[in-house]
């Protein structure tokens, strides 16, 4: 292919505005851009100045699918700028709800935005007529993880019942046992779609890089532990990410991008799986070993694989949780919270990645200072990365398989575009 011009405005199926930009000239890559067009958003700035019981509320909205997880990584820093200690009930709960967002969105992702790809169709539609069983599995643990959130955090999306110290509203025992009881009719459907995943050819890619996910000794984090690297075998604690996460920018993006060792890293349930795997819950193991996905896996398409394991992963453990629950009992706590001043950096694992929110509160408990750490602007640069390392590989292809294949690398990533562009600070000189 002498000479070839791809311009991809925008990348179909995923959220937000994404570019590919592709020159070729005498079978050489002479240009291969990620772009992020979309209008810079002001949430750092936006929420100094507010009391931190209001702080939650405005930052989910941030991400229409990530909402739960925002709002956990600001409560979790808000109540370490406080000196509070949440209680284990309280920590089991939001746990739960981590599980229910972890579903909510992979299912989204995979079943109706990924899975299309694989079968030559346009969106899910068609695979409703040849794959109907399959599609109905999908749906019905999408619907499950809807009900799941909308039973502990208030709502679907955007929770209200989840607050700094606690809870709003407890579960009843009774909402928790059916809830187990549709959780355990869930692992049937879980492994249809593992069955599906399993008789998918994925694309041959290989390109090393660093993979970064929080790190627990106990347990597959999620909430809460060190930042971890697939390139050290040291962790770093969260209030330290600095010293491990580089931002940067490029010019013809407005959001940021970061590095840590290498020019880049990737964030996701691909890397939490490579760097967890360990501690999957024995439904996810088995699908991992069905699915054939193996540790450390530098395929950015088995990150479709791992989101399918991480889905197994969420319903065992949703229902290990609730077990826990009822066997302690739900009991109402009564909160106290003294506002002080402090900084305080919490973390969680949404769907996409580390999640990072660093505040500082004066004395009466408002904001002087915030930072977010996005998933998907931890990820601009891999993906950039990856582009130019599978393109040659595409040469001597059709246009069309060329920008398939490259919208295919792009949304295997399940980028979340629109978090991820924030307000740049730009000095002229």
């Amino acid at each position: 292919m002498s000479k070839l011009d791809i311009n991809v405005h925008y990348v179909s199926r995923v959220e937000g505005h994404g570019n590919i930009v592709v020159k070729v000239e005498d079978n050489q890559v002479k240009e291969m851009r990620w772009e992020i067009p979309e209008a810079p958003r002001f949430f750092e700035a936006m929420v100094r100045g507010k009391h931190y019981s209001d702080v939650v509320f405005i930052i989910s909205r941030i991400c229409g699918i990530c909402g739960i997880g925002h709002t956990f990584s600001a409560i979790q820093a808000l109540e370490k700028a406080l000196g509070f200690e949440p209680s284990e009930q309280t920590l089991l709960l939001r746990k739960l709800l981590l599980h229910g967002e972890t579903i909510q969105s992979h299912t989204l992702h995979f079943g109706y935005l990924a899975l299309p790809d694989f079968f030559g169709a346009p969106n899910i539609i068609p695979l409703a007529q040849t794959h109907r069983e399959q599609v109905l599995a999908i749906i019905r643990l999408h619907r499950l993880a809807n009900e799941l959130c909308d039973l502990i955090g208030g709502r679907t999306t955007h929770p209200i019942t989840t607050v700094v110290g606690g809870w709003t509203r407890l579960p009843t025992e009774g909402e928790l046992k059916e809830l187990r009881r549709r959780l355990t009719e869930a692992i049937s459907d879980v492994k249809a779609v593992v069955k599906l995943f399993a008789s998918l050819e994925m694309p041959q890619f290989q390109r090393e890089t660093e993979y970064i996910a929080l790190k627990k000794p106990d347990e597959y984090a999620f909430y809460d532990g060190e930042i971890a690297s697939t390139d050290d075998e040291h962790t770093t604690p969260l209030p330290r990410y600095q010293d491990k996460i580089h931002e940067f920018i490029v010019p013809y993006s407005t959001a940021k991008r970061a590095r840590a060792r290498r020019s880049s890293y990737m964030v996701g349930a691909l890397a939490r799986f490579n760097i967890n795997h360990t501690k999957l819950s024995p439904l996810a193991q088995e699908a991992a070993e069905q699915m054939n996905l193996k540790p450390v896996c530098y395929n950015s398409f088995m990150n479709n694989v791992a989101q399918v394991v991480e889905v197994a992963h969420a319903v065992e453990d949703s229902i290990r949780l609730i077990d826990v629950l009822l066997t302690r009992g739900i009991k109402e706590e009564k909160v106290e919270i003294k506002p002080r001043p402090g900084r305080g950096v919490g973390g969680v694992e949404v769907p996409r990645g580390l999640l990072i929110h660093d505040y500082t509160l004066d004395e009466r408990g408002r904001v002087v200072d915030a930072n977010m750490i996005i998933p998907t602007n931890q990820n601009h640069q891999n993906i950039e990365e990856d582009l130019k390392a599978y393109l040659p590989q595409l040469l001597g292809k059709s246009k069309e398989e060329i920008t398939l294949g490259l919208e295919m690398l792009v949304r295997a990533y399940d980028p979340c575009i629109s978090c991820s562009t924030h307000f740049l600070k730009v000095e002229w000189a």
